[in-house]
């Protein structure tokens, strides 16, 4: 299994803070948050080989973190070309890019590098193994104003997506896409099969409504943390909730020390 992180974003809706240094480099709690990312990718014994996918702008920028990142996992960094906001490629225009780059002939782990996440992953690599068809993460936002932002999501009792609608003006729920996935190899080809038919190559939620509409698509609900860092202010909430988290686990440690 492969896994790639989406990082070819330039986050305009966080300037000043994002003008000169990617989104995933933005520091929470004292650490980037795509080392967060690292850190749940590398526990992963399945993935055997980390991809990251950016832009002219910032290819400098990953490669001086990767320079002084210790890593036990290779992890290659690629440049989509792209120089702004005006001709990014998109998510899923990345996706396509980094298939025809690398060739790949393995499962695929995706995950965006703003996407903060506290379960294990190899539960959603189990839950995806068993049943060998696209999976997403899913998470219960808990507020039907937040959900208009997301793709909502719609179960059966086997955890089948039955309904997908990204970024719905009045949410039929709170269960929400988080941008993680797994797709098998065998639906790979799918990606260029989507965006031949003219559709959106940015937000990635209108290609899982596609796939949901051609086949099996099963949903992984997870009730752990999970940020998305769109804003200052989920920037600043998750900055707080992993400094307490931080200083909780040091107490922790303390205690057990003695």
């Amino acid at each position: 299994m492969k896994a790639l992180i989406l990082a070819a974003g330039y986050a305009t809706r966080l300037y000043p803070l994002t003008k000169d240094r990617p989104k995933p480099l933005l520091s929470i709690a004292g650490k980037p948050i795509l080392e967060y990312i690292m850190e749940k990718l590398e526990r992963a014994e399945e993935i055997d080989a980390l991809y990251l996918v950016t832009n002219q702008k910032f290819i400098l920028n990953f490669q001086n973190w990767l320079d002084n990142f210790e890593t036990k996992k290779k992890i290659k960094i690629l440049n989509d070309g792209s120089t702004c906001d005006d001709d990014r490629l998109g998510a899923i225009g990345d996706i396509r890019f980094f298939l025809e780059e690398e060739k790949i002939d393995d499962d695929l782990l995706i995950v965006a590098g703003d996407n903060l996440f506290q379960f294990d992953l190899s539960r959603f690599i189990k839950s995806f193994e068993k049943r060998k068809a696209p999976c997403i993460a899913l998470y219960n936002i808990g507020d039907r104003k937040r959900a208009r932002n997301y793709g909502v999501v719609t179960v059966d009792e086997n955890q089948r997506i039955v309904k997908f609608e990204e970024k719905p003006p009045r949410p039929t729920s709170t269960l929400i896409a988080t941008c993680l996935y797994l797709f098998p190899k065998e639906d790979l080809n799918l990606i260029s099969t989507y965006l031949k038919e003219k559709r959106s190559s940015d937000a990635p939620g209108y290609y899982i409504q596609w796939l949901a509409k051609r086949g099996e698509v099963y949903g992984f609900v997870f009730k752990e943390k999970w940020y998305d860092i769109g804003s200052l202010e989920s920037l600043k909430e998750a900055d707080l909730e992993y400094r307490k988290k931080s200083t909780t686990e040091n107490t922790e440690s303390q205690k057990t020390l003695k």
